[in-house]
């Protein structure tokens, strides 16, 4: 961005700092309440399986200003503040986890993915949503750079997940779905590396370090392992997304190419499918139908033909619908 250090002005600095380092006792007590009541919100609209208190939880979830504070930090070298704000991304990430916990434990039943879109929308990251997180981070560093696009900023917050994949960490623990758990908790990792990768080169390509020794600010060396860090973290997280993305399109494939193999099935023996989906690398197959229950084994078959070699699991509602009439009182 050439000349964009003659933007950043010595009150662009001091916003930016004022904004991004907890350094008060007032700043720090405002994050930890706004991120209480953040986890709450998000833990109950997990639970009630609703997108708008979700939402609400997303813009009251102060997490993206230590994430950004972070790569402010690392900018400028500045060792004291890039732990204290990871620090802050730590406990404060913990913190949700164990609100959504306990919140858990008052919930009869299990919270998971097979009942609960929204925990069902974060278990399973992908690819496009690194793609995603690293886009939103680049637009935050932006919004913070340049004032007259700070009312951006809560379009940042509910385009970027943080708190509601915490909330689901918490509350799959307690329903006993470590795998699930593992799955959101890797969304919010993806979500803070890519934060702080693309924070980091928009502050970079704005010259804010440049801005600040420009007015006397103290920076520190960047060298360049603190850069190969962050690039290393990004190809961590990337990873398990890529294999994630392509266990995905196998699952979708599979899906495509077993459908009108059982639709055929089921209907030449006057039943109907239910759902065709594929569940921790097994095709589940729900099929209705009349007595006598439909056979089994020429739909291996067919699937073997069709070239889908993955175990199925069939299940069959064996039966009708029958119309139970209000019985009058005497």
């Amino acid at each position: 961005m050439v000349g964009a250090s003659a933007s950043v002005t010595e009150s662009d600095l001091d916003r930016m700092v004022g904004r991004l380092f907890l350094d008060t006792p007032r700043q720090r007590s405002a994050f930890w309440v706004l991120l209480v009541l953040a986890a709450v919100i998000a833990t109950a609209g997990v639970v009630a399986d609703s997108d708008a208190t979700v939402i609400g939880a997303m813009i009251v979830a102060p997490l993206m200003t230590p994430i950004l504070g972070t790569a402010y930090g690392l900018v400028l070298a500045d060792r004291r503040h890039v732990v204290a704000s990871t620090l802050l991304v730590v406990a404060g990430a913990a913190l949700v986890v164990g609100i959504g916990y306990l919140v858990g434990l008052l919930v009869p039943g299990p919270i998971v993915a097979d009942t609960n879109s929204q925990v069902a929308s974060r278990v399973d990251p992908e690819l496009i949503d690194l793609v995603s997180a690293l886009a939103t981070g680049a637009v935050g560093a932006f919004a913070l750079v340049r004032s007259d696009v700070s009312d951006t900023l809560p379009g940042v917050a509910i385009a970027i997940s943080l708190v509601p994949p915490l909330a689901v960490v918490g509350l799959t623990l307690e329903s006993g779905a470590p795998g699930q758990a593992a799955g959101a908790f890797l969304l919010f990792a993806t979500n803070v590396a890519a934060i702080v990768a693309t924070s980091t080169g928009v502050l970079l390509g704005y010259r804010v370090r440049a801005a600040a020794v420009a007015v006397g600010r103290p920076v520190g060396q960047l060298r360049a392992r603190t850069v190969i860090v962050v690039g290393v973290a990004v190809v961590l997280v990337a990873v398990p997304l890529t294999i994630g993305s392509v266990q995905a399109f196998r699952a979708q494939a599979a899906v495509s190419a077993a459908r009108p193999v059982t639709e055929s099935w089921a209907q030449a023996q006057a039943w109907s499918v239910v759902d065709v989906s594929v569940q921790q690398g097994i095709l589940q197959v729900v099929a209705a139908g009349p007595p006598p229950a439909a056979d089994s084994t020429t739909l291996r078959q067919e699937l073997d033909q069709a070239g889908v070699t993955m175990p199925v699991r069939l299940s069959l509602i064996l039966g009708g619908t029958r119309d139970l009439p209000q019985v009058q009182p005497g």
